[in-house]
């Protein structure tokens, strides 16, 4: 999956966010409805999609959705 199709399915678990808006270099933590619940839903989402366990490091470490799709990539390979 390239980082355009991770942001893109990553974006789709946001309820409030119009399509398009979210891009790779994104701080997902000013998206307006961002929240520990979607910190719980990215996790879940990345475990469902990736067979990868992020944890509350792996997000307090990162700020964008660039970061989170390197954190998957390098677990995957590790």
């Amino acid at each position: 999956m390239t980082i355009e199709e991770f942001t893109t399915e990553i974006e789709k678990e946001f309820e409030d966010v119009e399509p398009g808006t979210i891009t790779p270099d994104t701080n997902y933590r000013e998206i307006k409805s961002w929240s520990s619940m979607y910190a719980l839903i990215v996790i879940a989402f990345v475990d469902a999609n990736f067979d990868v366990e992020l944890n509350a490091d792996d997000l307090r470490n990162s700020q964008s959705i660039r970061d989170i799709y390197n954190i998957v990539a390098a677990k995957k390979q590790a």
